[in-house]
């Protein structure tokens, strides 16, 4: 019990001292510029392995995430909390239902639910059908996350080649063009909606790793 409690402050007060070193420069869409200020709902996509790079855009961005039921889970659980963030527990593999509710209550609360759309054990950068059907279900366009840094640690072991910005590093984030929620009617595993994303995820993450590169 302790160690669920000490090691997620622990956690947070690394990440905060690391993003306090940061250069971070953000870079939105005006479709998506336009959603947010009209605070429409969205789903924001991602691939597995960039958490630890966009955990500070949770909070600014009303981000929910959904996280495990391992201990790992649980320790990533109280550090986003800490954070000033929210989540829901479970995954495709093991309490995905529940995580599912989860989402949707926060989503009423205003609450945007963010997605490693890859998850959680890959095929590695190929999208599942949680996303749409998450969009599906309450209505929300899917905004396209992807982010670049210039120096990263990373967990070569990991299966998503999670990575972790390294001090002084600059982080490019871009929040690509939304694309639109899918209808009630549509198949939520129709490989067009995947393909669409996945090139949209790639042609941002080429635009993140540009600037990074011209700065």
């Amino acid at each position: 019990m302790l160690h669920a409690r000490v090691l997620p402050l622990l956690i947070w007060l690394v990440y905060r001292a690391l993003q306090f070193t940061w250069r971070i420069h953000v870079v939105e869409a005006p479709e998506f510029r336009n959603l947010r200020a009209s605070s429409t709902p969205v789903v924001f996509a991602h691939w597995h392995g960039d958490e630890l790079a966009i955990l500070h855009l949770l909070k600014p961005y009303r981000a929910c995430a959904m996280v495990s039921h391992s201990k790992d889970g649980a320790i990533m659980a109280g550090a986003i909390a800490l954070l000033g963030a929210k989540t829901s527990r479970g995954s495709s593999t093991r309490g995905g239902v529940g995580a599912l509710k989860g989402i949707l209550r926060l989503t009423k609360e205003g609450w945007n639910p963010s997605v490693a759309i890859d998850g959680p054990k890959g095929p590695y950068h190929r999208a599942k059908p949680g996303v749409f059907e998450i969009s599906k279900l309450i209505g929300a366009p899917i905004v396209p996350l992807s982010v670049a840094v210039s120096r990263a640690y990373i967990f070569e072991k990991a299966w998503n080649k999670t990575f972790l910005p390294l001090p002084f590093a600059r982080i490019q984030v871009i929040f690509a063009k939304p694309l639109p929620a899918l209808r009630r009617e549509a198949d939520s595993r129709d490989e067009t909606w995947a393909t669409q994303l996945e090139s949209a995820l790639a042609n941002a993450e080429q635009q993140a790793r540009n600037l990074i590169a011209s700065t």
